[in-house]
C-alpha cells in the first residue's frame, strides 16, 4: 500500500505538471479555428492517461468503439470519478460538454473551455437555466458536435443508487439524434475525493446506440438500464482482479454490499 501511496502521489503532481504544459502548448489556438483546441484537449487526455499506466500501472481497455456513430451524436456516461470527464473527448472530432460556468472563470483553463464553445450553466438558476442549457446544447449538436453529459449529473460512488436526471431526456429530444450509453468502473481505479489511484484494468465500454425519437419515458427506462447493468458488470470484474493483486479490495474502493 505504501508503494501503492507513492505511485499516486508522484502521478498526481506529475499530472497537473503535465497540465500546465499543454496550457502553455495551447495558448497560439486562441488565434485558431476552435479544432485546434479541442485536438490539444485530446493529446493531454492521451498523455494522462499514458502517465496513470506509467506510473500507477493502470491499463484502459475501450470496448465498443465501433458502435460509435459519425457526426452529430449524444454520448450518455455513467460517472464514478473525474478520470472521464477528461478521457472520452479523446474519441471525438467536435466534443460538447455542459459544465458548471465557475469553471470558465478559471484563468487559460476556463478560457479554453470559452474557446472550445462549452456551455457553462448557472445552477442556481433552476428550471430557466436548464431550458437555456437544452436550446443551446441541441443548436451546437445540430451543427455536427458530440455532447458528452453524465445523465447523473454528479460523480457517483461505486454502488450508490443511480438517480438520472430528467433534463438528460429533454435534451435527447430536443437534439434528435441517436445516443450512445457508456459504462466503466473508473471508480475503483481513480475514486471521487482521495488522490489514490489503484493498479488493474480501467474499462470503458461503449453500448449499442439508442435511436432518436423515442418517447422521453422509454428512453430514460433504456439508457439507465443499459448503463447500470454494463457498469455492475465491469464493476465485478475488476473487482475480481483487485482481490488477486491486493488479495482483497482496497479499502478506497469499497466492497459490494
Amino acid at each position: 500500500m505504501v508503494s501503492i501511496f507513492l505511485r499516486s502521489l508522484i502521478y498526481n503532481v506529475l499530472f497537473y505538471l503535465l497540465l500546465v504544459f499543454w496550457l502553455i502548448v495551447a495558448i497560439p489556438t486562441f488565434l485558431m479555428p476552435r479544432r485546434a483546441i479541442l485536438r490539444i484537449a485530446g493529446y493531454w487526455a492521451a498523455s494522462s492517461i499514458w502517465l496513470l499506466r506509467l506510473i500507477c500501472n493502470t491499463k484502459v481497455e475501450y470496448r465498443g468503439l465501433d458502435k460509435i456513430p459519425e457526426g452529430p451524436l449524444i454520448v450518455a456516461s455513467k460517472h464514478q470519478s473525474m478520470w472521464e470527464t477528461f478521457a472520452l473527448l479523446q474519441f471525438f472530432d467536435q466534443p460538447l460538454y455542459i459544465l458548471k460556468r465557475e469553471l470558465t472563470w478559471i484563468p487559460f483553463f476556463g478560457w479554453y473551455l470559452i474557446k472550445a464553445s462549452m456551455i457553462g450553466i448557472d445552477r442556481r438558476a433552476g428550471g430557466r437555466s436548464l431550458k437555456d442549457m437544452t436550446r443551446r446544447a441541441a443548436a451546437q449538436v445540430r451543427r455536427g458536435r458530440q455532447l458528452i453529459i453524465f445523465p447523473e449529473g454528479t460523480r457517483t460512488p461505486i454502488d450508490a443508487e443511480p438517480h438520472y436526471k430528467p433534463g438528460v431526456g429533454q435534451i435527447y429530444l430536443d437534439c434528435g439524434v441517436a445516443c450512445v450509453p457508456v459504462a466503466l468502473n473508473s471508480g475503483l481505479f481513480w475514486p471521487r475525493r482521495t488522490f489514490m489511484r489503484y493498479p488493474g484494468t480501467l474499462v470503458v465500454e461503449f453500448l449499442d446506440p439508442l435511436p432518436p425519437g423515442l418517447p422521453r419515458k422509454e428512453f430514460l427506462a433504456r439508457i439507465s438500464t443499459a448503463i447500470e447493468d454494463a457498469t455492475n458488470r465491469l464493476v465485478e470484474a475488476a473487482r475480481r482482479e483487485q482481490a488477486e493483486l491486493f488479495g482483497r479490495v482496497p479499502s478506497s474502493a469499497p466492497a459490494k454490499g
